[in-house]
């Protein structure tokens, strides 16, 4: 029951995909799953360092991204990739529905080295539509450990309910949750110590809200982007008011 909720099914199964090359091609139903992972990571190392000569040795001395990521923990949205970065190039954090509590210490812990130690610049929480996570906290369903993580989820759609089911679609409904909770998460992050101090230190740090689609691979920027204190709110007031307007699915469609 948790599976049908948390993976709803998109494209063909495995064996009705195109055979990719070497390196990407999926073997997850595979006896010999991990020395193909070897195997692939060999040919991914070499291709590298083709590509790149001495990348490994200058990753070796450090690391200096300038962005933090968070984002969900979905197979189907793998962080650097869909962006066209590499190894170095981004602070990743991942986790069911890309959501964020003040009590979550894995997240604070990663954003406070992303701030403090790496001085990033950017941080984008990125979200995606059709969301495991999202159906799991719209659903009536009891799923365990699972209740307490989507709760966050659940009062916020609660405090916009009434808005929200204006939107009669089952799946822009959810979509539209999907957009909501990465602002929700935005404005968390934005109000951690964390950011504040840094701010408040005049350091160079933005907060991007970002969803991406699964079905074209496309992400969408919902243009949520702070950079100070005292923007959090209004801009996240602002935001929330253009994506829960009666339009919305028109506008999401277009």
């Amino acid at each position: 029951m948790l599976s049908g909720i948390f993976h709803p099914k998109n494209g063909k199964p495995n064996e009705e995909r195109p055979v990719a090359d070497q390196v990407t091609q999926p073997v997850t139903s595979s006896p010999k799953l991990l020395g193909h992972l070897l195997d692939a990571n060999k040919a991914w190392a070499k291709q590298k360092q083709a590509e790149n000569p001495g990348l490994f040795e200058t990753l070796a001395q450090g690391q200096a991204p300038e962005i933090m990521y968070i984002g969900c923990s979905d197979s189907r949205v793998p962080p650097t990739e869909i962006v066209g970065l590499g190894p170095g190039d981004m602070f990743v954090h991942r986790n069911i529905a890309n959501t964020f509590t003040t009590s979550d210490l894995n997240l604070l812990s990663v954003l406070q080295y992303a701030v403090e130690a790496l001085k990033v610049k950017h941080i984008v929480v990125c979200g995606h539509y059709n969301c495991g996570g999202v159906h799991a906290a719209l659903s009536d369903q009891q799923l365990g450990l699972l209740d307490n993580w989507l709760q966050p989820i659940k009062d916020f759609y609660m405090e916009h309910r009434r808005r929200v089911e204006a939107v009669k679609d089952p799946k822009e409904k959810v979509d539209l949750m999907c957009e909501l909770n990465v602002l929700r998460t935005v404005r968390g992050v934005c109000h951690t110590n964390i950011v504040r101090n840094a701010w408040k230190k005049g350091q160079d740090l933005t907060v991007h809200a970002w969803v991406y689609r699964l079905s074209d691979g496309q992400i969408r920027d919902l243009k949520m982007d702070v950079s100070s204190s005292e923007q959090v709110d209004p801009t996240f007031e602002q935001v929330l008011s253009s994506r829960i307007k009666p339009a919305y699915v028109d506008e999401h469609k277009a």
